[in-house]
């Protein structure tokens, strides 16, 4: 039904459609229009370097991109690592596929890969509206905290994920 495969740099238009149509929908009620209106446009841009990872993946149906995410050593924002940590990256999906198991099947593949990878715990910072997916998936909350993005403070939850104990 899905595939899920890396990214490559050819994607960059796909990604960015795909996260600009997710965060532009699906983030309305759960934060104000001014705060997307400012913070959209830059979130929803694709990343070079995560397309290149090896570790950012497009979900796709019918040879169409309809999901993308993945995961990184490197804390978001920073150049730091701790040992055994992996940082969930951009996941969204496309609004017109909400609810078909893109996510959960993309999410299952980021999860394989990281702890084959010898990651112990995964970070997530989860926009409110992504709590109870990422929770679905394992992932405690465990503090809320503002984001800044471009100089505005955007509103995440950090979650965590021990595979010790999830699994």
């Amino acid at each position: 039904m899905f595939e899920v495969r890396a990214t490559t740099i050819a994607d960059c238009d796909a990604v960015s459609r795909v996260l600009g149509a997710a965060y532009s929908g699906l983030l309305a009620g759960d934060y104000p229009a001014e705060t997307l209106a400012a913070i959209v446009p830059l979130i929803s841009r694709a990343k070079p370097g995560l397309l290149v990872s090896g570790t950012y993946h497009a979900v796709l149906l019918g040879g169409v991109i309809i999901g993308v995410g993945g995961w990184t050593r490197e804390r978001p924002g920073t150049a730091d690592r701790e040992r055994a940590v992996g940082h969930i990256r951009h996941v969204a999906t496309d609004p017109a596929h909400l609810r078909k198991g893109a996510a959960r099947a993309l999410m299952l593949h980021i999860l394989d890969q990281a702890q084959a990878e010898g990651i112990e715990r995964m970070e997530c910072l989860s926009t409110r509206t992504a709590v109870t997916f990422y929770a679905s998936c394992g992932f405690v909350p465990f503090a809320e905290r503002d984001v800044m993005i471009g100089g505005h403070a955007f509103p995440s939850v950090d979650m965590r994920l021990n595979f010790t104990l999830a699994g």
